[in-house]
């Protein structure tokens, strides 16, 4: 049997955040063979950074598993319609449907006091310092300090916008959900991810799962690459025996 052909992963960062949240989880999956882009979302507009991700799928060379944290996952839901999408991975992610914003999908369910650690600024929507402790909840303090003074703010309408797609309702999608995420309610992931029919995974810890336990999202994501390869491997020999009808 030939080898299977492998996906190409796009790892898309959420709010507060940039590119390099995926820093341990890159290295394991070159040195597997998967081509990695990590595109970086301006947290201006919802559109925008949907746009920011379709250029990227532009630039990979075989199929391709988006991977979405959080804010992330209102990416992929719309980027993911693209053709070149055979798979969505949602990390404490955002999922809405079409009548949903990330804001009003989040008002569905409970919420604590994250918000009142945040400030608008300019237009922005900035972390205190005290606000990373729900954010980084089971991270070292050391690491909390490096995710405030790095912080990306996103504008301040993000959640209210829409674009449209929704990937999740056509494509297979894997799902991490945080037990003890302070951010995202685990209810609300255990929602989304029952609602698009994902295979799920739940880690022991709070909303940043590929910084305290990228062995997890690293196995998921192999998973989720071997689930999407084969199809195109069965394609692909199909289309070699056919060939060999005519030789």
């Amino acid at each position: 049997m030939s080898e299977l052909v492998k996906p190409s992963v796009v790892l898309v960062h959420g709010i507060w955040a940039d590119a390099s949240s995926f820093n341990k989880v890159i290295p394991a999956l070159q040195k597997d063979g998967y081509e990695v882009v990590a595109p970086l979302c301006n947290l201006d507009r919802l559109a925008g950074d949907v746009e920011a991700v379709r250029q990227a799928l532009q630039r990979v060379t075989s199929p391709a598993i988006l991977v979405g944290h959080s804010y992330g996952g209102a990416v992929i839901t719309a980027a993911g319609i693209d053709d070149r999408v055979a798979g969505l991975i949602y990390l404490a992610g955002l999922a809405p449907d079409a009548d949903e914003t990330s804001q009003s999908l989040q008002d569905k369910f409970p919420t604590n006091d994250f918000r009142t650690h945040t400030e608008i600024a300019d237009g922005r929507w900035w972390l205190r310092a005290e606000a990373v402790a729900y954010l980084a909840n089971d991270l070292p303090e050391r690491k909390r300090k490096l995710i405030w003074s790095t912080q990306s703010a996103p504008s301040s309408d993000l959640f209210d916008q829409k674009v449209a797609g929704t990937a999740w309702a056509t494509k297979p999608s894997w799902y991490v959900v945080a037990r003890d995420d302070r951010i995202a309610h685990p209810n609300l992931q255990r929602f989304v991810a029952q609602r698009m029919k994902a295979t799920v995974f739940e880690a022991p810890g709070g909303h940043i799962s590929m910084l305290s336990d990228p062995d997890l999202v690293i196995r998921v994501i192999r998973e989720a690459a071997r689930a999407a390869a084969a199809p195109h491997q069965q394609t692909r020999n199909a289309r070699v025996q056919k060939e060999h009808l005519y030789d």
